[in-house]
């Protein structure tokens, strides 16, 4: 668990087994590329489901398709207990979407901002909820402030503001906090979880592993293809990854000695650390067992972290532009 996290990490009330999003066989083609190919998910209600991949993966298209923005070429399935193919105008109004660009308007105030947005929504009482908010999300200070003004933190929470203001049932974030500091990413985190905990579903795309391990359960795609899911402990155990931490002097020039070494699939730095992974532990420790012997360096075998298994999972899934 990373130490960015601290005591913050405890998962909160475990979710219901009904499912607000439910998916089988979607797929998405573009100029005879599949962007999504054949996936499927299920995410219960009031769980935070954790959507991983490298950039490129279909990780955008998917949460497209599951809000009614996009159709899909192939595939069925419900969100909210709609039809994703012939419902999409009742899905958008109980979804709230929260893109990876700030899309709010920079020259309007906190307040006037969400005032828009409730009457795109025909909020009830409108003068209340923009004020309940702003409350709730900590923003009541700076309601008259320009939101091109804000910090990346603070126009987050105010994008947050915004998916909220209609009290959807299924939240979908993409990317929410990339380019903010710990602190403002630790807070959102917080707040979803007290969401979640509310009984609001959360389904979540990122590229920092404290987050994944922060979700109920994950889903990892690549290029498309559903590699992984379940929870971080499963997806872990899984992968049947085996990984041995060394440190010591000119780690560099050990790591050019491993890679291609038969059973030594990823060789990656950590600070002050190399992780040297393999799914086959018995060709892998025969392969280092030369280098376990030298006196300068400290071998100790760990138990793979989630970032091990993703970045060997990145490595090996082929690219769907080839």
């Amino acid at each position: 668990m990373s130490a960015e996290n601290g005591d913050a990490t405890s998962a909160p009330t475990a979710p219901s087994t009904e499912a607000v999003i439910d998916v089988k066989g979607l797929t998405k083609c573009y100029a005879g590329r599949a962007v999504v190919d054949n996936f499927s998910i299920r995410v219960n209600r009031g769980q935070i489901y954790g959507f991983l991949g490298p950039n490129g993966s279909g990780k955008t298209t998917t949460i497209r398709m599951l809000c009614g923005l996009l159709t899909p070429d192939a595939g069925e399935g419900q969100c909210l207990g709609f039809d994703i193919r012939k419902d999409s105008l009742q899905i958008k109004r109980q979804v709230g979407y929260m893109t990876q660009k700030f899309s709010l308007y920079d020259d309007l105030s906190l307040a006037e901002n969400l005032d828009f947005i409730a009457r795109v929504y025909d909020v009830p009482n409108r003068k209340q909820a923009v004020s309940d908010a702003l409350k709730r999300l900590g923003l009541d200070a700076r309601r008259e402030q320009l939101a091109g003004s804000l910090s990346g933190g603070w126009k987050q929470r105010l994008a947050l503001a915004a998916c909220l203001l209609h009290s959807p049932q299924l939240l979908l974030l993409d990317e929410p906090t990339a380019g903010v500091d710990p602190k403002a990413r630790r807070e959102f985190w917080d707040q979803i979880h007290d969401l979640a905990a509310e009984g609001l579903t959360v389904l979540v795309s990122t590229h920092y592993m404290d987050e994944a391990e922060r979700c109920h359960e994950l889903a990892y795609i690549a290029y498309g293809k559903l590699l992984a899911k379940g929870t971080a402990a499963e997806v872990v155990a899984q992968s049947g990854l085996v990984t041995w931490a060394v440190t010591g002097t000119d780690l560099h020039a050990l790591a050019l000695e491993l890679r291609g070494l038969p059973g030594v699939e990823m060789v990656v730095p950590f600070g002050t650390t190399l992780h040297v992974s393999g799914a086959d532990a018995g060709l892998l420790e025969q392969s280092l067992k030369p280098f376990i012997a030298r006196t300068d360096k400290h071998w100790t075998q760990i138990e793979s972290s989630l970032e091990d298994v993703f970045i060997g999972m990145m490595s090996t899934a082929k690219d769907n532009y080839q």
